[in-house]
């Protein structure tokens, strides 16, 4: 992946980048959550170990097609937040998804960081013309920070995920190029 390092003008301490090998400690040491891990997909392990982060890391470092990006707070990576490019008759479509380590919360880091980033995405992708998250229902403060940053609930998948034994219903949050 190309380097690519987007910096808040609110506040300078936020960036975006591009992950790092050297990132591995803080990434374990953040990722390690219960809390974060049950509103992802199963994608993101738990409990998330050392050898999970290396896999993650290697696999972000070499990605050519999509965006997956730190989320680094006064020089530690502390989250992450990406976005997927979708092929064929879907290819106007960016799904951005995130992550926030739990000390972080309630302090408007991801909220700025969606906004950064969609604005990154709409500025530098002009075909991208929708771009939207899918959240588990139960998962309030995230759909409440997609609410902040423009998006709009697009529909309702009912009971069409399980994580944890529970079978869900999931949010499709939406928010389009202002034309």
């Amino acid at each position: 992946m190309k380097d690519l390092r987007l910096i808040s003008k609110e506040d300078s301490s936020l960036v975006l980048r591009t992950w790092r090998m050297e990132d591995l400690s803080s990434l374990v040491k953040h990722a390690n959550n219960f809390n974060i891990w049950i509103n992802l997909r199963d994608a993101f392990p738990h409990p998330y170990n050392e050898e999970s982060g290396k896999g993650w890391l290697q696999m972000a470092l070499a990605e050519e097609n999509n965006l997956l990006l730190a989320i680094e707070l006064n020089g530690e990576a502390v989250g992450g937040i990406g976005a997927h490019f979708h092929p064929d008759v879907y290819r106007i479509n960016a799904e951005i998804g995130y992550w926030l380590s739990e000390e972080f919360w309630g302090h408007g880091i991801v909220t700025r960081s969606v906004q950064l980033l969609t604005t990154y995405l709409f500025d530098n992708y002009p075909d991208i013309q929708r771009i939207y998250a899918d959240l588990f229902a139960s998962n309030r403060p995230s759909a409440r920070v997609l609410e902040k940053c423009g998006f709009s609930l697009e529909a309702v998948h009912k009971r069409s995920v399980i994580k944890n034994g529970q079978i869900l219903d999931e949010h499709r949050w939406v928010r389009f190029r202002e034309l």
